[in-house]
C-alpha cells in the first residue's frame, strides 16, 4: 500500500561514533524523502565529527577513520541537510530515541535550531515491536519477505524502513489493536497524523524522555531522585537543581526544556508582584 501523504516525508538514519545524544557525534546521514506524488529523492552524506571513532563501533557500520578523515563536518553540511527536511515530516527507525535526539543535538551544537513544532513524527520500530516485537532484519523479512543485505549501513536501513512502512499498512489493515486496559482501537491508518500518534506513545517534552507530561499536561521529572514530581515543583523547593542540570552531562535540548520551563515560572513569578 502507498503512503497516502499531504506534504513530504522523510525516512532517515544515522551512524555514529556511538550512542551517548550528549557527546557523540554523526558519522554518516541518509534521507530518503517521499513525495505527495511518490516521487522519492534519495541523499546519504558521510560526515567528519573531528574525533575518533572508537573500533568496536566501526566493526558495527564498517565506517573508520580513514573513511571520513577528507569528508566535511557537520557545520558544513548543516544549512543543506536542514533545508533537504524543511516542510517534512520525519519517519524512521529508533528515530525517537536516538536519531532525532542526536541529530537536534548536532544541529544546537553550531547554534542552528531543528525546530520540531508541527511536525509529524512516525518511529517504524514502534508500530513493528508493538505489533509485532522484532528487530529491524526480522522485521524487513517478516513484512517484506526479503533478506536485508548491508544491514547497518545508514542507506539500506533507511531504504528498508520505507519499504517495511509501506508493508505495515498493507499487513495491519483493518487491525485491532487490543492496550493493556482492554480498550479496540484501529491505529494502523493511511495517513501519517495517526501514524504518527500511534508510533509515539510516550509524551516526551524533551527529546530524550527525561521530561515527560503527565495526565494534566504538567511537565513532570522522568527519572533519578525527583522522578514523577513537576518541574516547577522541583526548581521551587531546590533550585540548585536547575543549575546541577545545567551543567551536567545532559543534552542541549533538554538544557533548553528546562531554560524555558526556569524562564516561564520567572515571568510568572513577575506577573504576580
Amino acid at each position: 500500500m502507498k503512503l497516502n501523504l499531504s506534504r513530504p516525508l522523510v525516512f532517515f538514519d544515522l551512524e555514529t561514533t556511538g550512542i551517548n545524544v550528549g557527546t557523540d557525534k554523526i558519522l554518516e546521514i541518509s534521507m530518503l524523502k517521499v513525495m505527495p506524488d511518490h516521487t522519492t529523492h534519495l541523499r546519504t552524506e558521510l560526515i567528519n565529527p573531528g574525533m575518533h571513532i572508537p573500533v568496536e563501533v566501526s566493526k558495527i557500520h564498517g565506517i573508520y577513520d580513514k573513511d571520513v578523515v577528507n569528508k566535511p563536518q557537520f557545520e558544513k553540511l548543516a544549512p543543506s541537510i536542514l533545508d533537504f527536511l524543511k516542510g517534512c515530516d520525519l519517519a524512521g527507525y529508533n528515530l525517537l530515541k536516538f536519531d532525532i535526539p542526536l541529530l537536534v543535538e548536532e544541529f544546537l551544537r553550531i547554534g542552528m535550531d531543528f525546530d520540531l513544532r508541527g511536525i509529524h513524527i512516525i518511529d517504524v520500530q514502534n508500530i513493528f515491536h508493538r505489533m509485532e516485537p522484532r528487530n529491524l532484519r526480522a522485521a524487513y523479512m517478516f513484512y517484506c519477505k526479503k533478506t536485508l543485505e548491508n544491514a547497518h549501513t545508514a542507506e539500506a536501513d533507511t531504504v528498508a524502513t520505507f519499504e517495511i512502512l509501506q508493508s505495515q499498512l498493507d499487513c495491519y489493515k483493518d487491525k485491532a489493536y487490543v492496550d493493556e486496559e482492554e480498550n479496540v482501537t484501529y491505529p494502523i491508518q493511511n495517513n501519517v497524523a495517526d501514524l504518527a500518534l500511534f508510533s509515539t506513545p510516550n509524551r516526551n517534552v524533551d527529546l530524550m524522555g527525561h521530561i515527560v507530561f503527565d495526565e494534566n499536561d504538567r511537565e513532570i521529572f522522568n527519572f533519578g531522585k525527583h522522578k514523577g514530581k513537576t518541574v516547577e515543583q522541583v526548581f521551587m523547593v531546590e533550585p540548585n537543581y536547575y543549575d546541577w542540570m545545567m551543567k551536567a552531562d545532559f543534552p542541549l535540548y533538554t538544557k533548553k526544556i528546562i531554560h524555558s520551563i526556569r524562564l516561564r515560572m520567572l515571568g510568572s513569578k513577575l506577573a504576580g508582584k
